[in-house]
């Protein structure tokens, strides 16, 4: 789980590459329609893309000549899930120190 969680954290860790998620979570885009939202460049915003389409965060489809991109929300979801598991084992572990400290 922490091999498949550190890429993705190091990709959403980056704030121009979250700006691009969230402008992609309002529709698919190219880089060039990317460029024209947001103050980076289109290759820039090029290189963020390859990062989270490595990572999984992002797919590209072939439009006839540009590659538009689209939020996989599966693997966002699935990256939820582990930080709620995540959250639901340091609750556990807070609620017996607590009981420990109470018994005291």
């Amino acid at each position: 789980m922490t091999t498949t969680l550190v890429p993705v954290f190091a990709a959403l860790g980056d704030e121009t590459r979250w700006s691009i998620l969230v402008a992609l979570g309002e529709g698919d885009a190219s880089a060039s329609a990317l460029a024209v939202r947001l103050p980076v460049t289109r290759q820039a915003i090029a290189k963020h893309l390859a990062v989270l389409e490595d990572v999984g965060l992002v797919e590209s489809t072939r439009a006839g000549r540009e590659l538009r991109y689209r939020v996989l929300g599966s693997q966002l979801s699935a990256t939820a899930r582990s930080l709620d598991r995540i959250g639901a084992e340091w609750d556990r572990r807070l609620a017996a120190i607590k009981r420990i400290a109470e018994a005291l």
